[in-house]
Order: structure tokens, then sequence, then C-alpha cells
């Protein structure tokens, strides 16, 4: 088992601005001492011949690409508004003096 000293833990505690009790500071850091553990197993086993990843499945961009068509012109996207001027929607004003 990989040695985190109690005193570690609450040097890291006061580090993060947690407040720990006696019980907790002897808990975590035996639970901090099995998370070194599994992290060293891992570290072993991965040699120079193994590359690093972070997904253990290539990823792949599963969107088609974002390419316009079937596109309006100005006049067609008018063709059936209720009300157009100057090439523009025209809509009801909703604010006063404007």
């Amino acid at each position: 088992m990989s040695a985190i000293t109690r005193e570690e833990v609450a040097h890291l505690a006061r580090l993060a601005h947690i407040r720990m009790d006696e019980n907790e500071l002897d808990k975590m850091s035996g639970e901090l001492a099995v998370i070194m553990d599994a992290v060293a197993s891992v570290s072993e086993v991965a040699g120079e011949d193994v590359p690093p990843t972070s997904h253990p499945i290539p990823l792949r961009n599963v969107f088609r690409e974002d390419v316009p068509s079937g596109l309006l012109t100005q006049e067609q996207a008018l063709a059936m508004a209720p009300d157009a001027e100057d090439g523009q929607f025209k809509v009801p004003a909703i604010l006063e003096g404007e």
C-alpha cells in the first residue's frame, strides 16, 4: 500500500480549505492510499509500447458537415409574408415612439 500519511491529508485539506475532523482524516488517508495503489498498478501494466489514450475506442464525428443548401432568395422569402416593405418583413410596432 502507498504510504499516504494522515498529516499529508491534513496538509492537503488545509490547502483546499476543507475542514476535516480526526475520523475523516483517518478515513481519507486510507481511501487515498487505495487510489494511489490503483494508479500504480495501471502504470505498471502500461509499458512503452502502449500509447496514451483518453478513450478506449477512437472518436469520430457522427454529424454531417454543415453545408448550406436550398437557400431562398429575398423575393422567395418575402413572397408569403403578410406584409413587407423595402425588402424586409414588416411587423407591427410594439414599443411606444418607434
